[in-house]
């Protein structure tokens, strides 16, 4: 099971009320909140490894290269830095959720409980590098439509998507990615390049909504077919998307490099077995206490043993 951690902190942060505080008064809604989730994902999942997935770069400079609006919308310029290079842009994250990251990085070390990230990658190429011949069944715990690329019905790998909760989260194979956006799982990344993706900050092609980029990606393939039939007058290619698909070349050249994970990337050898027991009990009591997070750490020490 690899968690999208960011995620489901985000989800838990906005889910549970800030009311949940420390005993100093200091809101813990998010530790609490994913606290809970990984509680529940394991005692109805009950897997033999868990990463939770780290965005060690959110928005990796080899990508805001290639297509500048990359995520641009989602940071704030860091005004006591001089210049406007990319590294003086921060991703906009609330004050109190951004106190509770050290603490749930402390609470999952506490437990034993893997946390891998890697220098210039997103969590999505931690989880597309961990997800490709991993030798098991695999399980993503995501809110985000970008790691539908990663689904693969024949080496077992699926999406829990949670857009609706975690507890109301979605299965999500090839299927449903078929039935939905009538294109195969392989085929998403270079759909959503077409489509574009606001969330993302990706442009898309004008003009091309989800139905042509079915259309296009079913007749010829991927983008790769789809460019070279626009530069092709003999293939079978109506005008109007002949025309838009040419206009946005420069865009579809660099669209899929940014757009697809990163399933390669160096993480070393991280232990990913799922901790039976606290990794450091000592650790685990003085954060619950000093946290007060008794219950949720209670909760998912049973689950851990019973697992």
């Amino acid at each position: 099971m690899l968690l999208d951690t960011a995620s489901l902190y985000f989800r838990a942060f906005f889910g549970v009320p800030d009311s949940v505080t420390a005993p100093d008064g200091t809101p813990v809604n998010a530790v609490r909140g994913l606290l809970d989730f990984i509680n529940r994902l394991v005692g109805d999942y009950h897997p033999t490894h868990l990463a939770c997935c780290w965005d060690n770069d959110w928005r990796p400079q080899w990508r805001v290269d290639l297509i500048p609006s990359y995520k641009a919308h989602r940071v704030q310029y860091r005004v006591e830095s001089s210049g406007r290079h990319p590294s003086n842009y921060v991703e906009v994250v609330p004050d109190p959720l951004e106190a509770q990251i050290p603490v749930i990085v402390d609470v999952l070390d506490a437990f034993g409980i893997a946390v891998v990230g890697a220098d210039g990658y997103e969590a999505d190429d931690v989880i597309g590098t961990l997800a490709t011949d991993a030798g098991m069944p695999v399980d993503v715990v995501t809110g985000d439509r970008d790691l539908f690329q990663l689904i693969d019905d024949d080496a077992e790998v699926r999406i829990l998507y949670t857009a609706r909760g975690v507890g109301k989260h979605e299965r999500v194979t090839n299927g449903v990615i078929r039935e939905k956006y009538g294109v195969d799982a392989h085929q998403y990344a270079d759909f959503a390049a077409l489509r574009g993706d606001t969330s993302d900050g990706l442009p898309g092609v004008a003009g091309v909504g989800e139905k042509t980029a079915a259309t296009l990606l079913g007749r010829f393939g991927d983008l790769e077919g789809l460019v070279v039939a626009a530069e092709d007058p003999d293939a079978d290619l109506a005008p109007g998307p002949r025309r838009k698909v040419k206009d946005a070349e420069d865009y579809l050249v660099v669209a899929p490099t940014v757009v697809r994970v990163a399933c390669d990337i160096d993480l070393g050898t991280p232990d990913l077995r799922l901790p039976r027991t606290p990794a450091d009990p000592d650790a685990l009591v003085k954060l619950a206490e000093r946290w007060g997070l008794d219950s949720p750490i209670a909760r998912l020490v049973e689950t851990l043993t019973d697992s």
